[in-house]
């Protein structure tokens, strides 16, 4: 495959130039043909060291943030009574995203060519989400463009919020145990051996509380490399298990139930389902297409397998609480709001209000988790770090006594 370079000439009589990747240049012709250009010059780019443009993404390649920001102006534009076509252009040249500007260019030169929006923007799914393809595609055909895409922005604004509430109140208490085990490991490995050499001059019994740290710190310098082993070894067992629907399974089903954590995670992906849903519904998408897009966006495959047998129940004429009543992960509270949507025709709405209980409920857990776990954290390192100085400590006075 190369890239080429080209200047051409659009059936609407506007000169457009770009890039394009192909096998050869005949088909790189077809290609421009098939979207209306007639190519006037064309040439291979050229990709040395020095003016390559590396592709590489980690994730996904465009920051929420920026994503929100583009949905709101998208949205005003639109209001305002400008094209689609020129709106895209506009937002190509403002975003401060190189990946999304790349994107966008290519879709106001697919929309140009006759293509549908949402077409166009499905091309590029690692930059434009499936629900944000899914719920535009609606609005094209219901009209109601502006509206869909501030229903967008606020629904990734809210989903960006919370999952940072979510990633503070982990990564707090990771960091600490980081800063124990690595305090711990240090005087095992370089303070305790030097107090035991001298420890071992003196022909004196020492405490209980020094034999037991002597011995983590023999077994730390003999055995270190089981635990770079079994570190390495968890996270490859994790990393193949998610790759296996089955092991993803039961790794969502652990995060939900793993005590202190698993209540906040858990709230979080209610949140999540809820507010995704009710923008779906309220943007018109039929509520099978709906549910089977939250599965793919929920992120947990416990909740999407409740998802998938709601979608069934629907199918055959019951009513999507019905599987919701029936497993853990969802709280009587979510199954008689939904109960309610589904038999006053407002499920859009009560999901909405399931969707900002839930959110605010992780705000608050949050909070609450990260001033429960400093003080607990604390403790327990001052109760390592106390432990292995109490018992070179201890039989120092031993040692001070028996020289006086």
């Amino acid at each position: 495959m190369a890239q080429f370079q080209y200047v051409g000439r659009h059936r609407t009589g506007r000169i457009t130039k770009g890039r394009l990747i192909s096998e050869s240049r005949r088909e790189a012709v077809l290609k421009l043909r098939e979207k209306g250009i007639a190519v006037t010059h064309l040439q291979e780019a050229q990709t040395n060291l020095f003016n390559k443009e590396l592709n590489i993404t980690i994730g996904n390649p465009v920051k929420l943030e920026h994503f929100v920001t583009y949905c709101r102006q998208f949205a005003t534009l639109i209001k305002a009574g400008v094209s689609i076509v020129d709106s895209t252009k506009i937002l190509a040249e403002q975003t401060e995203s190189k990946a999304l500007r790349k994107a966008l260019l290519q879709v106001e030169e697919d929309i140009r060519g006759g293509t549908a929006f949402s077409d166009a923007a499905e091309k590029h799914a690692k930059v434009f989400p499936v629900l944000f393809i899914n719920m535009i595609r609606a609005s094209e055909f219901s009209g109601t463009l502006d509206e869909s895409l501030n229903n967008l922005a606020a629904t990734f604004e809210k989903q960006h919020v919370t999952r940072q509430k979510i990633k503070s109140a982990l990564a707090y208490p990771i960091i600490l145990a980081i800063a124990c085990a690595g305090t711990a490991i240090y005087l095992l490995t370089s303070v305790v051996p030097t107090f035991a050499s001298m420890f071992a001059d003196f022909d004196a019994e020492l405490p209980k509380i020094t034999q037991f740290v002597m011995g983590a710190s023999d077994w730390m310098q003999s055995f270190w490399w089981l635990i770079l082993l079994f570190a390495a070894g968890s996270v490859a067992a994790i990393v193949i298990a998610k790759k296996h629907p089955q092991g993803s399974y039961y790794l969502d089903h652990a995060l939900l139930k793993m005590p202190i954590f698993g209540a906040l995670i858990r709230k979080a992906t209610i949140a999540r389902m809820a507010r995704t849903l009710s923008s779906l519904v309220s943007s018109s998408v039929p509520i099978l297409q709906a549910i089977t897009i939250v599965e793919k966006v929920v992120l947990n495959k416990v909740m999407a397998n409740v998802l998938e047998t709601s979608k069934q129940s629907l199918e055959r004429g019951g009513m999507l609480s019905e599987p919701f009543n029936k497993h853990w992960i969802f709280p009587p509270l979510v199954t008689q709001m939904v109960r309610i949507g589904e038999q006053t025709g407002s499920l859009d709405t009560m999901l909405s209000k399931v969707a900002d209980f839930y959110e605010t409920e992780v705000d608050m857990a949050a909070d609450r988790l990260k001033s429960l776990i400093e003080p607990i954290m604390v403790v327990i390192m001052a109760g390592v770090v106390g432990v292995i100085v109490l018992s070179i400590v201890v039989p120092m006075f031993d040692i001070y006594q028996h020289v006086q």
